[in-house]
């Protein structure tokens, strides 16, 4: 190959990328950003969703605010769900307006667990996780801010029926025109709660040994992989993130364990909050986790453009993702291409509210 040719092929956050016949123009994602604002009751998206979706369609996926797969998944007020038919319908309209600005759209699949209240599920119930074990915390619910409360560990027969509420979520998102799913597996969410220890004192077949730790993410991948090909399919997991009070003896291990349980299998991607979400502070090998994967690795936590740049340059990455970046700056493929000034994130209008600090952000001139 001749300098000039490997001067025009070379890779970077411009560079497009294949996830199987999915071809993504740039490797600069949307981040799925909880913003609190699809319509209730219902927790149905709504039309200034879709105006902030299509306003992002230049990036090379967007990915979906998280979204519960059945109402006992919720763990925030006004947050979409896709589980009822006013909820797909809400999608596809969503959907319709990213396509009709080129873009693509996964929705990411999520349940609560533990991080929930009484007060946002049905029937009052108690919220349930792998074990008995209350986060210190507070919950967002109706009425303002309330103490989290002790969980109930899930009975090993209860959760089939928690792998098919992400069986049928996966089919209704095929129904709305989401162009793939991400499963949820980070953050200190349900699936979260059984990978690590710190949340998993389970001594059945999903407590214990890494495998059956693992054991509950590979069977709602299998039954994800029942409505979608494998390549429209990502797992996001969170190695060292403490976000919502959780926590392992030894994450290194236990997630370059369930990183090599996800290979092998065709995935589109792996997408991994590196440390710590809040302060940015890392102690783990990432190269380790994303050795352990044969697939497309997505990074994500604090990436400005010149990081970006470096890790995927470097092999480390390949592609990366971004949150205040992206919700600040609808247009922030262009932005980077041109090396322009960035908006500044408002977190005032963060979490709930209409469209201030939702679609107004401006685009360049």
């Amino acid at each position: 190959m001749s300098a000039g040719t490997e001067a025009t092929t070379k890779t970077d956050l411009f560079s497009p990328i294949s996830l199987g016949d999915l071809t993504l123009p740039n490797r600069v994602i949307m981040a799925p950003l909880t913003r609190n604002r699809a319509a209730m009751p219902g927790n149905v998206p709504q039309a200034m969703n879709a105006t902030y979706y299509a306003q992002r369609a230049g990036a090379g996926l967007i990915i979906s605010e998280a979204t519960q797969v059945s109402p006992e998944g919720i763990g925030y007020p006004a947050t979409p769900g896709i589980h009822s038919e006013e909820q797909v319908q809400g999608w596809r309209a969503v959907n319709d307006a990213v396509h009709a600005q080129g873009g693509r759209l996964f929705v990411q699949l999520w349940y609560c667990g533990r991080i929930s209240h009484p007060d946002l599920l049905p029937d009052n119930r108690q919220p349930v996780s792998a074990s008995a074990i209350k986060p210190d915390g507070d919950a967002f619910t109706y009425e303002g801010l309330k103490p989290f409360v002790e969980p109930r560990a899930l009975r090993t027969d209860e959760i089939p029926g928690i792998v098919d509420q992400y069986r049928q979520a996966a089919v209704c998102a095929r129904d709305a025109g989401f162009d793939g799913v991400e499963i949820h597996a980070a953050n200190g969410y349900l699936l979260d709660q059984f990978l690590r220890d710190g949340t998993n004192r389970r001594d059945d077949r999903y407590g214990g040994s890494l495998e059956n730790r693992t054991r509950l993410l590979m069977e709602v991948l299998s039954a994800v992989l029942e409505t979608w090909e494998p390549a429209r399919v990502g797992v996001r997991i969170s190695p060292e993130n403490p976000y919502n009070d959780i926590h392992d003896s030894d994450p290194q291990a236990t997630f370059n364990y369930v990183t090599g349980a996800l290979g092998g299998k065709g995935l589109g991607y792996l997408h991994v909050v590196e440390g710590d979400m809040m302060s940015g502070e890392r102690s783990l090998d990432y190269r380790q986790i994303r050795d352990q994967f044969d697939g497309c690795y997505m990074a994500n936590t604090g990436y400005d453009k010149a990081r970006a740049q470096a890790v995927i340059a470097g092999g480390d990455a390949d592609m990366v993702s971004f949150g205040q970046l992206y919700l600040a700056n609808p247009d922030l493929v262009a932005r980077f291409k041109a090396d322009a000034e960035l908006n500044a994130p408002d977190p005032d209008t963060f979490y709930g509210g209409d469209e201030t600090g939702y679609t107004d952000y401006p685009a360049l001139a």
